[in-house]
């Protein structure tokens, strides 16, 4: 039996998300190889995009899964496709979107490949010791999580779950409770030294957009010190959570 695995982020337009995709998607390979212990069976990582992307998702997956397997071992063997999506909330893109395009893909693919969609990133525990070691390289009298947000009820849970856990604020870029408002909040509490921690995969268009933000809140409170850290990026202890949730 072989097994391959598709890593799907949201897609950009702009090029960095997908080179961290693909040297993501290196590690991962990596990770496999070192520690599956199935004799021959043959492991593939890709990557896909839900939007941004020339084809649609399940066009994607098809493709993917000739590529991994083949004319003839398709026809020989049972094959496990493993689709991984790399989001950090249980918005509409990963409990709607990416399930009906999976459903798509396993319609065309027929018996011969088995399809399984895995549980999103953000639902793996240790990912939250992920974000602490960026919490513990700056030092500030106060932490705002800033995460990208869904307007898909109860999504925004898990997030402020992980907030907490980091005792962090939690602000949202394209919903309510804005960066600005918890910014302005923190102030009036008294709050001189403030970070910000990205509670994105990638650097990209939004990150830039938020680093402009930050930019402007040094303007508007001159008095306060603001951080700002990095996004996750594609690292080894990322590719770690990325393996452990292929359910191996």
């Amino acid at each position: 039996m072989s097994s391959a695995y598709l890593l799907v982020s949201h897609g950009s337009r702009d090029p960095r998300p997908e080179i961290a995709m693909q040297e993501l998607a290196r590690l991962v390979s990596e990770k496999l190889h070192k520690n599956h212990n199935q004799g021959n069976s043959e492991h593939v990582v890709g990557i896909a995009a839900l939007e941004m992307s020339q084809k649609p998702l399940h066009e994607q997956i098809k493709e993917f899964a000739k590529t991994a397997f083949g004319v003839e071992k398709v026809s020989q063997n049972r094959n496990h496709l493993k689709i991984l999506p790399l989001f950090l909330l249980p918005g509409v893109h990963v409990m709607t979107d990416i399930p009906a395009e999976v459903a798509l893909a396993q319609q065309a693919t027929g018996e011969e490949i088995a399809i399984e969609l895995q549980p999103y990133l953000g639902s793996h525990p240790d990912l939250k010791k992920l974000l602490s070691k960026q919490v513990a390289k700056i030092e500030a009298q106060a932490w705002i999580l800033l995460s990208h947000g869904s307007r898909r009820p109860d999504s925004q849970k898990p997030v402020e779950a992980t907030a907490a856990s980091l005792g962090a604020v939690i602000a949202y870029w394209s919903v309510a409770d804005s960066l600005e408002l918890r910014v302005k909040e923190l102030v009036a509490a008294g709050y001189q030294e403030i970070a910000i921690l990205p509670y994105f995969l990638f650097a990209g268009g939004i990150t830039d957009a938020i680093a402009a933000s930050v930019e402007k809140l040094k303007l508007q409170f001159s008095a306060v010190t603001f951080h700002l850290a990095e996004p996750l990026g594609a690292s080894a202890e990322l590719a770690d959570l990325i393996w452990d949730l292929t359910d191996k």
